[in-house]
């Protein structure tokens, strides 16, 4: 079955509590501290395996957790790291946050990999902490939550040459003519609900690989039809194939419909080139009405080819015709991927709001440090004093009127306002 769309929950490892341990043995009466980090959590991260040409494995599984990272031990012992998370994905895959719509990344080729959520960073031991002046710290961190996100996947398939028309025009047998690959194929409309890929090859050094795109009517654009669901895979194809049916009412007409409809998806859909062919010549009545449909086109500046590729007349020379416009394409346009960036956010922005209930503070900073935090160490609860010092949130709090005996909440902590 082919899937080219998938939403996933992930969530990355969290890092390893740090612990609160002092060396104890016969004749070392004052040890010191010596307990040790916790691990790293656990990345999710997305790789390219050029087997894979759909998202058919995310069909029946939808969250996806990598490992915590193991506590710390003593001896300043570092508790041992999470395994990294690896999904699988096909070449193509764009990956989005699916809450804001950002793009995240772009995997294309085999080998590519992208982080989309990093493991907690593991806790400090309170062997760290030691100094000068506080030679026996009970304070500790516990370690890093991990990163949650939804990701949206959406495959578009990769292809040298992308066949387009209009539903019944043939483009399923004009694959299967110049490939091994197997469409559906009837004499009637959306035969094809789902591309095809195939590969044909010219000679020794020249092979092309096509992607038979499923019929586009008036609307496609708007989602008519099959239509955002496969317009997408068109946008990578370099070279497309534009299969007119010669047997269709106004076949000029459709001719001025497709490319319209590539056009209001993408604009730069209508500038890729084109090799415009009229198929089913094997037919006496489209064999008859020709010449009128090659001047039509040739009045809108195209040089239009005559085919069968049920017979498979003249359906060499269409690819060799596509194989020379993609030659002459510059690199770049060639490539043509998307870029891969990630929005980036200052953790250290909060937010404070007075409720019913309470004060909320909310904020990445302050939340990771809360959860970070051993509450039962009065060290580390003066040390959380401290960073919301730093971060302004103590100020912050007094400027908004916060009262002593208010309940201030951050993240998934309830703390008493002192002064």
């Amino acid at each position: 079955m082919f899937i080219d769309e998938a939403i996933i929950q992930v969530r990355s490892g969290s890092g390893g509590d740090g612990v609160v341990h002092f060396r104890r043995e016969k004749f070392v009466p004052f040890g010191g501290p010596d307990g040790g980090d916790g691990g790293k959590g656990g990345d999710v991260v997305l790789k390219v395996v050029s087997t894979l040409n759909t998202l058919y494995t995310f069909r029946h599984q939808s969250r996806y957790k990598a490992h915590d990272g193991a506590r710390g031990g003593k001896q300043n012992m570092t508790g041992r790291s999470g395994n990294d998370l690896i999904l699988q994905v096909p070449p193509g895959t764009l990956v989005y946050d699916h809450n804001s719509s950002d793009v995240l990344g772009d995997l294309v080729a085999e080998g590519d990999s992208l982080i989309v959520a990093r493991g907690g960073r593991g806790g400090r031991g309170n062997a760290r902490f030691a100094s000068s002046r506080n030679q026996a710290p009970r304070i500790a961190e516990r370690g890093e939550p991990g990163q949650e996100l939804s990701l949206r996947l959406e495959l578009r398939l990769i292809a040298d040459i992308g066949i387009v028309g209009v539903p019944n025009a043939g483009k399923s047998t004009l694959l299967a003519a110049v490939t091994n690959a197997k469409p559906k194929i009837a004499s009637y409309p959306f035969t094809t609900l789902e591309p095809n890929l195939g590969v044909a090859e010219l000679d020794i050094d020249t092979t092309l690989v096509l992607a038979d795109i499923p019929g586009l009517i008036e609307g496609a654009h708007q989602g008519i039809g099959l239509g955002h669901e496969f317009l997408r895979h068109i946008q990578r194809t370099k070279v497309l194939i534009h299969l007119l049916d010669g047997q269709a009412e106004d076949p000029l007409l459709d001719f001025a419909q497709i490319n319209s409809e590539l056009a209001l998806f993408d604009p730069n859909l209508g500038d890729k080139p084109q090799v415009v062919a009229i198929n089913k010549i094997d037919l006496p009545d489209v064999r008859k009405r020709l010449p009128d449909i090659e001047s039509g086109l040739r009045e809108k500046g195209h040089e239009p080819m005559a085919i069968s590729a049920l017979a498979g007349t003249n359906v060499r020379q269409l690819l060799y015709q596509a194989a020379r416009l993609l030659s002459e394409l510059p690199f770049e346009v060639q490539v043509g991927e998307l870029p891969v960036y990630r929005v980036e956010s200052d953790p250290r922005e909060y937010n404070i709001e007075r409720q019913l209930d309470g004060w909320h503070v909310s904020g990445e900073a302050i939340e990771r440090a809360a959860a970070m935090t051993y509450w039962e160490y009065d060290q580390s609860v003066m040390r959380f004093q401290r960073i919301l010092q730093t971060l302004g949130i103590e100020d912050a709090l007094r400027a908004a009127g916060v009262q002593v005996g208010e309940t201030v909440f951050i993240g998934d902590f309830e703390l008493e306002w002192q002064d």
